[in-house]
């Protein structure tokens, strides 16, 4: 049978073209981002008034040429202001605080170095989306673990202790007498470590499966001045050690997890009668259509990068994806016995929910 092909619109083909331009444009500069961040450019331009790259070069001890181009792609890419009158550069105060300024909830160089890891990655998760086979989340590249990190923790310094955690039932008068958290999933423990800063009388727990995260974490801990009261496990989700918690956490991880109902189990056994189980989501709609925005698509990607092939990886392989949205975490938490389950904030990243026994 023939096939008639549909009438193309020029001025959209011409559109789409110059879209997808703009979008190769992007995806280098996750790259030059990450080179700007390691090689120190961009806190040198922060506060410096216009520089040239010669300029910029010494005061980084790199070489001019690369600095150069370096710069021109910035410029054109909004991200430094170019004068052409002098032929020099300069770093807006915006773009200072979101690439310069790593106590600000805007600071995004992590953001762009789990892109650049996931990026790199991509060859190997084209692979296994052949047969269906997972990639773990131990088995990517430094960017991903140190990129997520980076990106997350500005977050939680905003948020965590401000307005997190009192949004929970009790728990902060409880933490402040004395109580135990687990913080499961706790990657390099930037969450753990915050909160035994915050609550010198509680004692903290955090596990994750992957043994370099553990140990990182337990340098953070003991850099910070907190070892005597925390602790970092090398345990799974369904299996952690302890019980009667105060409050167990997890941070951006649930949905990560190939058995997502068994460590929600375990999380209720784990829990004292009157505890509270805090989860910290990507934020999402329940359906698709909410989520086609700027940072859905950034998750969509990631949850197919990364997230989705971490779930495959592991027993069950449930494979919740970043953008699984309240309704599906609430049938989790409510399958796994729960009694309460309720939204308690949100940014415009995350959701954060408690879930009572």
């Amino acid at each position: 049978m023939a096939t008639v092909e549909a009438e193309l619109d020029l001025e959209k083909l011409h559109a789409f073209v110059f879209k997808a331009v703009d979008e190769v444009g992007a995806t280098l500069n996750a790259a030059l981002v990450v080179m700007g961040d390691r090689l120190g450019l961009y806190k040198a331009l922060a506060g410096a008034g216009p520089l040239t790259p010669a300029e910029l070069a010494e005061r980084t001890s790199t070489a001019e040429r690369y600095v150069r181009e370096w710069l021109n792609a910035q410029a054109a890419g909004g991200y430094v202001s170019y004068e052409a009158d002098s032929g020099r550069y300069s770093l807006p105060p915006e773009q200072t605080a979101a690439l310069t300024d790593e106590s600000s909830p805007a600071y995004l160089p992590g953001f762009f170095q789990l892109a650049l890891g996931s990026v790199i990655d991509s060859p190997r998760i084209t692979e296994a989306a052949k047969s269906g086979v997972g990639i773990g989340w131990h088995d990517h590249v430094d960017h991903v673990h140190e990129g997520c990190e980076r990106f997350f923790r500005p977050s939680y310094n905003a948020h965590l202790l401000t307005e997190w955690l009192p949004a929970l039932d009790g728990v902060v008068a409880r933490l402040e007498a004395g109580g135990t958290v687990a913080d499961i999933g706790c990657g390099h423990g930037a969450s753990t470590v915050l909160m035994a800063q915050a609550f010198p009388k509680s004692r903290f727990r955090g596990s994750d499966y992957y043994a370099e995260s553990i140990a990182t974490a337990t340098e953070r801990a003991q850099a910070a001045g907190v070892a005597d009261r925390v602790e970092f496990a090398l345990e799974p989700a369904a299996s952690y050690s302890g019980n009667g918690y105060t409050l167990v956490t997890m941070f951006d991880c649930l949905h990560d997890m190939g058995d997502p109902l068994g460590a929600a189990r375990h999380v209720r056994s784990s829990l004292a009668p009157d505890g509270s189980w805090m989860i910290v989501e990507p934020r999402a709609g329940d359906r698709v259509e909410e989520n086609l925005n700027p940072v859905g698509r950034a998750y969509y990607g990631f949850s197919t990068l990364l997230c989705t092939p971490s779930s495959l990886s592991q027993e069950v392989g449930l494979a919740l994806g970043a953008q699984a949205g309240e309704a599906r975490i609430r049938e989790i938490v409510i399958g796994a016995g729960f009694s309460s389950f309720r939204r308690v904030a949100e940014t415009p990243f995350n959701m954060v929910f408690e879930a009572k026994p």
